[in-house]
């Protein structure tokens, strides 16, 4: 079964790299904030053992199953958020990105950084041709993140996701591996992306 490399991406200002027991505090504390509650089925309450088991089980499990790999979003040596690509169908090339970003890493273009360094990276260095995401329509600010990053809209899918309030519609939106790549500056420069392995 094909995997994606366990490697950290640096990029755009960025680290993306395996969490860790480290990480447990923080992703507790940034589950619990009311946006991510809206739009994400996270556990009411989201307790430390819920992101313990995310971050030390269910992402490995992930990983090791070829199914996904989930990210942190390292800034100044800070967790800001996790990003992650899931429902990977290595035969048609095809995966999902899903991202989230705490209070404390908002307003920085944080996420956008990270979709397109994550995006970059399925596309050139895993062999994806094709990298979705799909979106609840109300939610303005990862649409945002997404169309900022390049991604496709392609259409709605009825009824295809749930949040706290019952079914949600989706909305899909893709990038290709011959699409056009967006220029992300940072500091007034763009950088590449490069990869460390553990």
């Amino acid at each position: 079964m094909p995997t994606f490399t366990d490697e950290a991406v640096e990029a755009h200002g960025l680290t993306l790299r395996a969490l860790g027991p480290d990480d447990v505090p923080p992703i507790a504390r940034a589950c619990q904030d009311a946006l991510l509650q809206r739009w994400l089925p996270l556990p009411r309450p989201y307790t430390e053992d819920d992101a313990r088991f995310f971050a030390l089980d269910l992402a490995p499990r992930s990983l090791a199953q070829g199914a996904g790999i989930e990210r942190g979003i390292e800034l100044d040596g800070e967790l800001v958020g996790v990003i992650g690509l899931k429902s990977t169908d290595w035969a048609a090339r095809t995966t999902e990105a899903g991202y989230w970003l705490a209070p404390w890493g908002r307003g920085r273009g944080v996420m956008t950084r990270a979709l397109c360094a994550l995006t970059d990276w399925a596309l050139d260095r895993q062999g994806m041709g094709r990298v979705e995401v799909r979106i609840a329509p109300g939610n303005h600010a990862s649409l945002a993140v997404a169309r900022r990053a390049l991604f496709t809209e392609e259409g709605r899918l009825r009824r295809a996701g749930v949040t706290h309030d019952g079914p949600i519609d989706l909305i899909v939106l893709s990038r290709l591996s011959d699409d056009p790549r967006p220029e992300v500056a940072v500091g007034g420069t763009s950088a590449p992306t490069s990869v460390k392995h553990p």
